[in-house]
């Protein structure tokens, strides 16, 4: 199982960034999918989710800012990111389990002016 994410970088606060996370190894199709993140100092946190039928959760910090998707055919799951935080400075890992958690090796978002 591999997991390759993507998409990360620099961006100014109030900006906007799309994470990519490309997953082999698994039936992507019926995997729950989910970012995470881990700011520095800071515990790895839940972002959002995504499931085998399209369902989304988010995390309160991002809903409404943050919108997560996937394209079965591409074996990717997105993370659309918009009026984005200083706060927001993290690595994001995306996540799946299959049989147990795989991660994927984590993209760095860096909110700043």
């Amino acid at each position: 199982v591999q997991l390759q994410a993507s998409g990360g970088g620099l961006v100014q606060p109030g900006g906007s960034l799309r994470l990519s996370c490309g997953a082999s190894g698994i039936n992507f199709k019926i995997s729950r999918m989910t970012w995470y993140r881990q700011a520095p100092g800071k515990q790895r946190e839940w972002v959002a989710s995504i499931t085998s039928g399209g369902s989304t959760d988010y995390a309160d910090s991002v809903k409404g800012r943050f919108a997560i998707s996937r394209d079965n055919a591409k074996r990717t799951v997105y993370l659309q990111m918009i009026s984005l935080k200083p706060e927001d400075t993290a690595v994001y890992y995306c996540n799946t389990y299959w049989g147990r958690d795989y991660w994927g090796q984590g993209t760095l978002v860096t909110v700043s002016s």
